[in-house]
């Protein structure tokens, strides 16, 4: 079953918090796949090449099927696991936190540093946003060139996202919907259409909304 919706960074950004006296930088960004995450964490790294430690997670997926953390030499359990836990409670999908560590002298111990990498993601997740998208199904609707200036306008108003128009022998208006408006729509794009519109169900996709 894939989530109808899911969680994800609203933008690029770093948030910066001191815990006796180690500085603690939380580097957050969306990740459409493993290898955009994979790339960030390799950029934050080249930015803090002095840093003592730069741990990472990152969640991909709308159903979190890939999940990776590192505690990049610190205690096994106590960096990149809580950062993980930290964005799978918040819901948080396809997007990387990387928490880079400049040691100031003070030893945190196992639950300090659980409570410094997991908290300090928290805290940038705070400060940087969140946007929810939602799942809708894809969707195509054709008709001829004496209705589709009047088509799309009745689609915009009534809230349906136009994704693309292409004009050819027809206009073909690609719009996104709920899975769960799918036949409200078909039947009210027949009743504004007099039922000459064509109507074709495509794949699905997120979108913010």
């Amino acid at each position: 079953m894939k989530a109808d919706q899911y969680v994800t960074v609203a933008r690029e950004g770093t948030h910066e918090s001191e815990i006796n006296r180690s500085r603690f930088l939380c580097s957050l960004a969306p990740a459409a796949t493993e290898q955009e995450a994979q790339e960030f964490i390799a950029r934050v790294r080249k930015e803090h090449p002095a840093a003592t430690h730069n741990c990472y997670a990152y969640v991909i997926g709308a159903d979190a099927s890939v999940q990776k953390a590192s505690d990049d030499g610190e205690p096994g359990g106590t960096a990149g696991v809580p950062m993980l836990q930290m964005l799978t409670r918040r819901d948080i999908r396809y997007a990387v936190a990387v928490v880079t560590r400049y040691y100031g002298g003070v030893k945190l111990g196992a639950g300090g540093l659980i409570r410094a990498y997991g908290g300090v993601v928290g805290e940038a997740l705070d400060v940087l946003g969140t946007v929810t998208r939602h799942r809708y199904r894809l969707a195509t609707v054709t008709v001829d060139h004496q209705r589709a200036g009047k088509t799309q306008n009745d689609l915009r108003s009534t809230g349906r996202a136009v994704l693309d128009v292409r004009y050819g022998e027809a206009v073909s208006i690609e719009i996104g919907l709920p899975e769960a408006e799918v036949e409200g729509f078909r039947a009210w794009l027949a009743d504004v259409t007099a039922g000459t519109a064509g109507f074709e169900l495509g794949g699905e996709a997120y979108a913010e909304g």
